[in-house]
This record gives structure tokens, C-alpha cells and sequence, in this order.
């Protein structure tokens, strides 16, 4: 026997007791139109009332029927301190409408995310025993097309030096399966065996989130040691995702804080694109770090961590080169980075980056451009402002297994603040210490066009250089060794004081890397 009936909004069939949930009926104010609104849920909209429940509760309802949102013209919607996530899993539409985050009071838990992109696809089952570096292909034919994650427990990489060191994290990454087998997202490591797989499918159909205006709160949060990051974001874990419009605002932070773990979160996803948005920086605070002493807390405005194919265009800030606040993208076991006519003070890969990273017709403020990895860098028709013109992170090794290019490039050493000595790639391995992988230079560097801009400089000012001191000048053995560059070639180099490009500060360095300098 078979009965319809109406259950909290919900059409529920009832076959031999167990019920069935297929979607909401249409609430009042939807009109069984494509469109669903927050206001047809309960949603106020006036900035003062909660209306946090309401929009997971609209969320909900889209999801089950394949709806987009679209919020209300001029409304303003708080999003309070209750516990909650919206899950978001199709079209969003929020245009001109604001929303208040307001962190400066109790909230029922600072971790929880408040807005979470997520397919509604299910992982699929896949056993892979071991990979090889460069693999371009699986036994396996999942389904579809998956992103899949793998690791080995067994095994320690990124093992971190310094002020913020730790024992490492396990071997890991992610890549695109295909249906037919084939991998796209170069394989990073070997791997001798994998402690677990997860596939997840790609939605074939992109999901497009829109506009935004958010108002954030900082929170005031005190605590002596170690970091307690914050989330009240937008998580988005679904693969063929775009962002559009976005813009977040922060405001009201004191004399105390912790960080955030990125207004935008992004992970374990595939073809990512960000565009058009724009996130402000947060302030930057002090804790006692690992081994005792202060370090700096940042948030990302942006983060994330194992997307394939992360596109980020025309995103912008204000203040780039403001000291006090930290930069805005922060990133871990990326594949494939497109940074295109972007404004942002800092573009971070920590724990690497593979396949291709591309800066272009951008502009990056004072904490500048940093990289570690194993790829192509290419950077072209853009605009530094860091310390170095890349920086390659000594605290992950300062390891690039691959090549660097330049390409018509301005680089403003310091923001302005010329050091005495500044040198294009800023690199540090002696090696004593064990990364959990090994650690080389670049191995080709090739500049076609770049003018640098060391006006500002100081009495004491010797000149632009190539390469600093990368190895140091420890007279006994490396027991990790730092493998260096072969070659560089540079052209088209002009600098404002006139003073010629200098090699290395190191002779050693010097000697050892084939050299191609023209001059005119």
C-alpha cells in the first residue's frame, strides 16, 4: 500500500513504512517557480535579525529540487552566532545583498563553516596500491571522471624548519582520473604503497556562485600560545565551481585576534575559478610559535588545499604594500595555479605546488610572490613588490624542481624599501635538514625583459643579484645537499640606478652555474 502525505514541507512516500524523501513542495512565496528566495523560508533581511536558519533551511529546499537561489535586491541578512551551515549545491545568486558576520560577540562554535559549496555526487569505490612519479596512467576506470586523493601514512614530506617547524605531514596529493584512465595533474612523488584513496566525481555542469557583499567582524579573541584559526567562511569542496563578484569586507578588528582560515576555503576540488572578487586583507597578530619564541598570525583571505586546475582572474585589494596586514592567498598541494590580472598582496604556495604555476598581468604587493614545487613558474607582464622578486620558502627547503621564466616583468624591491643587497630569487638550504624529499634550484632561469626599479636605495646600496647566498658557507658536509641551478639566462634587464645585474653573492654559486647575460 502506497500514501502521500505532507511532512514539514516535504512530498514523503511511504512504501511498507519506510519513508522516502524525493523534495520540498513549493513554500509559500516560491510559486513553484526555478527560483527559491530566503524571505519564502523566513528570512527578514533588515540586518538585524538572525536569518542564518532560514537560508540553510532555503538551501535545503533548492538542493532537493534543483533549484538556484536568489536573494532579495537591497536586503540585508545577518547571519548571527548559531552553529550552522548552508549547504550550497546549486546556482546561488546573491547580487547586490549584503550580509553581516559579526565576530565581535560569543559565537556558538568560531570553527563552523557558515556557507558549504558540496556536490551531492557520492565517492565512488577505487583501489590504487602504489603510484610512480610522472604516472600518466591507471589501471582503474572509475565511472566518471574523479578527483582522487591519495596518501601514504608511512611516509613524511613538507617537514618544517624554523620558528613554525613541525615533524611533517604524510605523503600526499591529488589528480584528476579520468573515465579511460589517464591522469591529469603530473603525479608529484613515489609512491611504494597508499594507506588510503578517495574519489570524489567532478559535476559535469558547472555551479556558479554570484556577487555578495559580506561585512565581517573581526573576533577578539586572546590567547598566549599557538593558533586558534577561526572559520564563519564559505567552504567550497565541489569540483567545476566558479565564484563571481564576491566581495568581502572586514572591519572592527582591536588590539587582539586570531587568524582565520580564508574567507574563500577551498579543497579537495578540480577546476576552481575565482573571478572578479575581492577580499580584504585581515590584521596581522603575534603568538609564541613551536620552539618558543614570537611569529606573526595571518589569515588568508583566500586558502586552499588539494584543488587541480585553480584559476584566480581579475581578483583585487586595496593596500597591497600595507605592512600591517597580512596577504591573501595561501595554498597546499595545488596543481596547476592561473593568477591573471589580479591586485593581491601576497600569492603563497606552502607545501607545493605541481604542473604549471603562472603569474599574469598582475600585480603583487609587499609580501610578493612565493613558491615551492616541482613544475613551470612562469611570470609575465606583471608587477612585484616583494623582498625578492620570487621567493622560494627556506622553511619547506627552498626547492623547485623545475624551470623559472620571466617574461617583461617590473619588480619594485621592498615595496620601495631597497635593501642593500637585493637579489632576484630569495633561497636558503645548507643542507642540514631533512625536508622529507630532496631539495634543488631552479634548474633553468630565463629572463627576457625586466625592469627593476632601485631608485630608493640606500648609501650603502651595492646592487641587484641574481642569487644571494642559497647554500651558506658551511665548510662541512651536507648531508641533505641543495642540487643547484644549471643554467641562467638573462636579457633585457634594465635597473632605474643604472648598476649592473650582479651573479650570486657566493662565488661558489657563481662558478658552478652556466651563465647567459646580454647585456645590451
Amino acid at each position: 500500500m502506497m500514501m502521500k502525505m505532507t511532512m514539514i514541507g516535504f512530498l514523503v512516500t511511504v512504501v511498507c513504512g519506510a519513508q522516502i524523501v524525493y523534495g520540498a513542495e513549493p513554500a509559500e512565496g516560491q510559486g513553484g517557480e526555478d527560483v527559491v528566495t530566503y524571505e519564502a523560508f523566513g528570512a527578514v533581511g533588515d540586518g538585524v535579525a538572525d536569518d542564518l536558519p532560514a537560508i540553510c533551511k532555503a538551501h535545503e529546499a533548492a538542493n532537493a529540487q534543483g533549484k538556484r537561489v536568489k536573494t532579495k535586491a537591497g536586503a540585508t541578512y545577518h547571519l548571527g552566532r548559531r552553529a550552522l551551515t548552508a549547504i550550497i549545491a546549486t546556482d546561488t545568486d546573491w547580487g547586490t545583498s549584503r550580509f553581516i558576520i559579526d565576530d565581535s560577540l560569543d559565537v556558538e562554535n568560531h570553527r563552523k563553516t557558515l556557507f558549504e559549496v558540496r556536490s551531492l555526487l557520492k565517492p565512488v569505490p577505487l583501489k590504487i596500491d602504489k603510484l610512480s612519479r610522472d604516472q600518466r596512467q591507471l589501471d582503474a576506470k572509475p565511472p566518471t571522471d574523479c578527483l582522487v586523493t591519495v596518501q601514504n601514512n608511512n611516509k613524511k614530506i613538507f617537514i618544517r624548519r624554523g620558528l613554525n617547524q613541525n615533524n611533517g605531514t604524510a605523503q600526499q596529493e591529488s589528480f584528476i582520473l579520468r573515465q579511460d584512465g589517464t591522469i591529469e595533474g603530473d603525479i608529484m612523488w613515489d609512491y611504494e604503497t597508499i594507506t588510503r584513496v578517495t574519489a570524489r566525481p567532478i559535476d559535469p555542469q558547472p555551479l556558479i556562485l554570484r556577487g555578495g557583499i559580506f561585512t565581517h567582524t573581526g573576533n577578539s579573541m586572546r590567547q598566549e600560545k599557538g593558533y586558534n584559526y577561526w572559520g564563519r567562511n564559505i567552504r567550497i569542496t565541489r569540483s567545476n565551481t566558479e565564484v563571481r563578484g564576491l566581495v568581502h569586507r572586514v572591519v572592527g578588528e582591536g588590539e587582539f585576534g586570531h587568524p582565520y582560515g580564508g574567507f574563500l576555503s577551498i579543497s579537495e576540488a578540480a577546476d576552481i575559478t575565482l573571478r572578479d572578487c575581492m577580499i580584504d586583507p585581515r590584521k596581522t597578530y603575534r603568538t609564541i610559535g613551536a620552539v618558543g619564541k614570537p611569529v606573526s598570525m595571518g589569515s588568508y583571505g583566500y586558502s586552499a588545499s588539494h584543488v587541480v586546475n585553480f584559476k584566480m582572474i581579475g581578483c583585487r585589494m586595496e593596500a597591497i604594500n600595507d605592512r600591517s596586514r597580512w596577504g591573501v592567498v595561501g595554498s597546499n598541494f595545488m596543481k596547476n595555479i592561473l593568477l591573471e590580472a589580479c591586485s593581491l598582496s601576497r600569492m603563497d604556495v606552502h607545501q607545493g605546488v605541481g604542473g604549471t604555476y603562472t603569474i599574469r598581468k598582475s600585480t603583487l604587493g609587499y609580501a610578493g610572490l612565493n613558491a615551492i614545487g616541482r613544475g613551470t613558474l612562469l611570470v609575465e607582464d606583471s608587477t612585484l613588490h616583494g623582498g625578492s622578486l620570487i621567493s622560494f620558502r627556506s622553511d619547506y627547503g627552498s626547492t623547485w624542481d623545475g624551470d623559472v621564466v620571466v617574461r617583461n616583468c617590473r619588480w619594485v624591491p621592498g615595496a620601495g624599501n631597497v635593501p642593500a643587497r637585493p637579489v632576484l630569487f630569495g633561497m636558503s638550504n645548507d643542507g642540514m635538514h631533512d625536508f622529507g624529499y630532496p631539495c634543488f634550484m631552479p634548474c633553468t632561469i630565463k629572463i627576457d625583459g625586466l625592469t627593476i626599479d632601485d631608485s630608493k636605495h640606500s648609501k650603502d646600496y651595492q646592487g641587484v643579484f641574481v642569487f644571494g647566498d642559497p647554500i651558506g658557507s658551511a665548510k662541512t658536509a651536507r648531508p641533505f645537499p641543495y642540487a643547484l641551478t644549471q643554467s641562467v639566462q638573462v636579457r633585457n634587464v634594465k635597473t632605474a640606478s643604472g648598476r649592473p645585474l650582479g651573479r650570486s653573492i657566493n662565488p661558489e654559486i657563481e662558478r658552478a652555474i652556466a651563465w647567459i647575460i646580454d647585456d645590451h
